[in-house]
């Protein structure tokens, strides 16, 4: 696009006119529907064979708008040119960029590469990704289709999580000096609707701990994640040169945690540890995949007698609300959490209180 070329062309159409179009060379990305495009038509037309000073005079002022629209789409492209600083990066492949990031990361940047590669149609460059472009995007994940069922809308939340992983992409990316602009600086994230944190209690966590699940490796992992708080993107890679002795003589966790690449260390407790078994070397929960937190997660939850909706994730709820219950301080609990921000972590402060009301009402004298 550096060297796009715009040429005002002429379309022969009825009743003796033509309409008039630019003619790009290369293709240009259209805003309105994404597409790659040689053409821009005008919505203007001309007479061909003007027979009246009027028609004349309305041919003239017709090629003179025309022109000036020209002289705008070249100034855009010359505007946008110099906003980067290398000419080669700017028409490298964005598209094929995000698929290779995609790749070493967790199967949720999976699909948002999925949905974006259908909202530009299959082609992106570098250069395409501006602050409008990624406005446009976000606006395409609030109101598109989920993308194995046209009948069902993508949630607020989910469009939330892939926008934000979005912008985790443009981080990487303005990082490795790809783009020169924090493009971040200028977007604003989707809103997350509050819905229902489920969790399990004391009680309810110690019956699991004790019902038989037909995968081990997925019944101690899930403890784990109810002992530690981790999410399952971490317990799946988990290392045991990652599991080392502190300072104080017990054991903790040294790790970067996947979802917000934050460098952490975690004190693990005695119990913790003997859930991940003998020690070895490579992974600590060899032959957990996470399609076992799906439907085999589901099975053992029922089987335990336990009516609530439980996925993977509910167990992260469950370390947070069950360590304020039992008088840990927020602030550590959010440092355990990894939580960028204390605020993150109140809302598991919020549901403990609900708890505690709830409690309080059980007594009456009536």
């Amino acid at each position: 696009m550096g060297s796009t070329k715009v040429t005002l062309r002429q379309r022969e159409i009825s009743k003796g006119r033509y309409s008039l179009y630019l003619d790009f060379y290369p293709a240009i990305r259209i805003p309105e529907t994404m597409q790659m495009s040689r053409r821009e038509y005008l919505g203007i037309y001309i007479h061909e064979k003007p027979r009246t000073e009027i028609e004349k005079d309305y041919n003239r002022e017709m090629l003179t708008k025309a022109e000036a629209i020209r002289a705008i789409r070249i100034q855009s492209i010359i505007n946008e040119n110099f906003g980067f600083l290398d000419k080669n990066k700017r028409n490298a492949d964005f598209l094929d960029y995000f698929y290779q990031v995609s790749t070493r990361k967790d199967p949720k940047w999976s699909m948002v590469y999925a949905h974006f590669e259908k909202f530009v149609k299959g082609k992106c460059s570098f250069g395409d990704v501006t602050v409008d472009f990624c406005r446009k995007f976000r606006a395409y994940l609030l109101f598109t289709d989920q993308l194995k069922s046209k009948k069902l809308k993508v949630s607020q939340n989910s469009a939330a999580g892939y926008f934000s992983t979005f912008r985790s992409l443009l981080k990487i990316a303005y990082r490795d000096k790809l783009i020169n602009e924090n493009i971040n600086e200028f977007l604003e994230s989707i809103d997350i609707k509050d819905t229902k944190k489920e969790y399990l209690t004391l009680d309810e966590l110690k019956i699991l701990s004790k019902t038989p699940c037909d995968i081990p490796v997925l019944k101690t992992a899930s403890l784990f994640s109810c002992l530690t708080g981790l999410r399952i993107s971490d317990i799946l890679k988990l290392d045991w040169g990652e599991i080392v002795f502190a300072s104080d003589g017990e054991y903790c966790m040294r790790l970067c945690t996947e979802k917000t690449e934050t460098e952490t260390t975690l004190p693990i407790s005695l119990e913790a540890l003997q859930l991940c078994g003998e020690r070895s070397i490579g992974k600590v929960f060899k032959g957990l995949e996470r399609n076992m937190t799906q439907q085999p997660l589901k099975d053992w939850i029922t089987s335990a007698g336990i009516e609530k909706n439980i996925t993977f994730h509910c167990f992260r709820h469950t370390f947070a609300t069950l360590q304020i219950a039992l008088g840990t301080d927020i602030y550590t609990v959010s440092k355990m959490l990894t939580h960028k921000n204390v605020s993150t972590t109140q809302i598991y402060a919020d549901l403990v209180n609900s708890k505690k009301r709830e409690s309080a009402n059980k007594i009456s004298l009536k």
